[in-house]
């Protein structure tokens, strides 16, 4: 009768790699992706309106570069200000929740623990398992606020968005997007048609780009943004063809 002979090496070794993680995932709690293509995408239809929309009044070249700069800074201001607002505002947010779930901890313990151990259940733990896992967590309290704010608000309090990320961000895409509608006018050019051509070839890869980002289909985040555009160029084309520039007298 053979003996197995004992052996410090394991029967079956992994394979190299085999039971590690072989995916990333992107930054979404950033603000950088959401404020740059925002930024990107309201330079490129506010300028593409605006120049539409002088264009069609009859107002010169010079007249259409000075209204389309004008309305890249003061639009790439306005983003930059109305992003790092909204993203403090926000983040000041959280951290009043963050006093009043710590205030909550403090005072009803035994309610919080029960609250937390039912969310495990929920997610699908057994009461025993959800049990030994909250009262672990509660030990902490820090960590106990983050995950009853992170099941509760979904967001987690420890990895809030940058504002000045997402000012500049949303400052400097405004102003490439911006841009675009004007360079056959900055070149020389001086033809409404061509640079309404331009502004939607620029509107088709900022929603091509941005669809990159996505499990969309590219030619659906590149026409979706294109109609878009149109639509908002088309009703400031009508606006400035009815108004007009009047005669010099």
């Amino acid at each position: 009768m053979s003996q197995r002979i004992p052996s410090d090496e394991p029967p079956h070794p992994p394979r190299s790699g085999s039971n590690e993680a072989s995916h990333t995932h992107a930054d979404v709690s950033g603000g950088r992706l959401r404020a740059a293509t925002f930024g990107a995408m309201d330079g490129l239809v506010t300028n593409i309106s605006l120049v539409a929309g002088v264009g069609a009044a009859g107002a010169s070249g010079h007249t259409i570069i000075l209204s389309g700069m004008s309305g890249l800074v003061a639009g790439a201001f306005s983003m930059a200000l109305g992003e790092y607002t909204s993203v403090t505002t926000q983040n000041e947010q959280v951290d009043a929740e963050v006093v009043v779930e710590r205030r909550e901890l403090t005072r009803h313990p035994d309610a919080e623990l029960h609250e937390l151990i039912e969310t495990f259940v929920e997610m699908g733990m057994c009461e025993e398992t959800a049990t030994a896992a909250a009262t672990e967590i509660h030990r902490d309290t820090d960590r106990a606020v983050n995950l009853h704010l992170t099941h509760e608000l979904g967001v987690d309090p420890q990895d809030q968005p940058s504002p000045m990320v997402a000012a500049l961000s949303s400052f400097a895409m405004f102003a490439v997007g911006a841009v675009i509608p004007l360079i056959t006018y900055l070149l020389g050019f001086e033809s409404l048609p061509a640079a309404l051509v331009v502004g939607g070839l620029g509107l088709l890869l900022a929603g091509a780009a941005a669809a990159q980002f996505t499990d969309q289909p590219i030619w659906k985040g590149a026409l979706r943004q294109l109609a878009f555009g149109v639509i908002a160029a088309g009703a400031t084309y009508l606006v400035g063809y009815l108004i007009g520039v009047p005669a010099s007298g």
